[in-house]
């Protein structure tokens, strides 16, 4: 990698800050799922048996790896330049003319590989093992949804005609999941329909459905009944009739695809962008709160951020002087400012889903304070 790092200080920096942070994060992703296994241990049972949690549990390691980097990225930089200053090589880099100016731009190239590897995770490894990981749990266990509702999910749907076909018109329909296999196919299906007045127009529902590529889901065993409103003198006390039929199969066209239904299954933090995006278009396109998918969003996008302003977070300790504390200290001093960072995020990533604060806003508002607290923090140590 000479061509990202051509100078010999900047190939010593990252050899040292890689090597640092790939034993760090190895030992907080094994302590972390140590964790989840103990978690997993009351649900076992003779069908959800113990190497099916350790399945379960081991899928779920690249999205606990995600969370991790950021704060093993900060540790095993304190723990490199700190132990540069106690052996005082960083003076040394400090006399031959490495200002903070470029200190801050090698770490932004030491970010680069380190970015690139967490999005191939966060985005292609991560959502598929979550994803599996709950079907095996919840296959052994014998439920459907570990993060919904009992019945299933619930997901809204634009309406069309009578037949289920044709353009989309006024109204709404409500679609209840049972289950959802494998090859896009769903099972104990419920729609309920309705006029803008959010009168009941019909209810249906079907033991199975398969999704073809052209945004058709072909039902089995179809049971509808539909209701018509007569007139009535009475306005809150209209009288209806109902029809009810049989259908062996009945073909309906929806905008809920099986990924929209899949990315239900892990929560929005550890979706990946494209199906964010996918998923908040549907959201607006049926007029529904998006602002947790929304935040999870730009926190996706502003995370190789987030990993320099660690980094950056970092580079302090190494301009303080050996008498300014130990490596320990300084190394439990990261991790406490570690913490710190992921509360604050959290903390603040609920107060704008609360206060309704744009979601851009809510996710980069935090890196940026600990970015700034950062340059404070060089500016200080470089002038002791």
């Amino acid at each position: 990698m000479s061509w990202l790092f051509p100078k010999i200080y900047e190939r010593y920096f990252a050899k040292q800050i890689y090597a640092s942070f790939g034993f760090i994060l190895f030992a907080l992703v094994a302590l972390f799922l140590f964790f989840d296994v103990l978690s997993e241990l009351g649900s076992v049972n003779a069908k959800y048996t113990l190497p099916l949690a350790l399945l379960h549990v081991l899928l779920k390691a690249p999205s606990r790896m995600v969370e991790i980097i950021p704060i093993a990225g900060l540790i095993g930089s304190i723990y490199v330049f700190a132990m540069m200053a106690s052996q005082s090589e960083f003076t040394i880099f400090r006399v031959a003319g490495l200002d903070i100016k470029r200190s801050l731009l090698t770490l932004g190239k030491i970010s680069l590989p380190i970015v690139v590897f967490t999005l191939l995770i966060s985005e292609v490894l991560g959502p598929y093992a979550e994803s599996l990981s709950e079907r095996v749990r919840m296959k052994a266990l014998g439920s459907t949804f570990s993060s919904q509702f009992r019945s299933g999910v619930w997901v809204k749907d634009q309406l069309r005609d009578s037949d289920g076909t044709g353009p989309i018109r006024a109204g709404v329909r409500y679609v209840n999941v049972g289950a959802i296999d494998q090859n896009d196919q769903i099972r104990q299906i419920r729609m309920y329909e309705f006029n803008t007045n959010y009168r009941l127009l019909s209810i249906r529902s079907a033991a199975s459905g398969r999704f073809d590529n052209r945004g058709i889901w072909e039902l089995n065993d179809v049971s509808e009944t539909r209701f018509t409103e007569k007139r009535s003198s009475e306005p809150l006390d209209a009288v209806y009739t109902a029809q009810t039929k049989i259908l062996p199969k009945l073909s309906l066209e929806s905008q809920v695809t099986p990924q929209i239904l899949n990315v239900l299954l892990i929560s929005p933090e550890k979706m990946s962008i494209v199906s964010l995006g996918r998923f908040i278009l549907h959201l607006q396109d049926n007029k529904q709160d998006m602002q947790r998918h929304a935040i999870a969003f730009w926190k996706k996008v502003i995370y190789p951020f987030i990993i320099f302003v660690m980094l950056a977070l970092a580079l302090p300790f190494a301009f303080m002087k050996v008498r300014a504390g130990s490596v320990g200290i300084k190394v439990f001093g990261g991790i406490m400012l570690g913490m710190s960072f992921q509360l604050f995020n959290t903390l603040f990533s609920s107060i704008g889903l609360l206060g309704s604060l744009p979601a851009l806003l809510t996710a980069i508002l935090p890196p940026l304070i600990y970015l700034v607290l950062a340059i404070i923090a060089l500016k200080w140590v470089a002038r002791a």
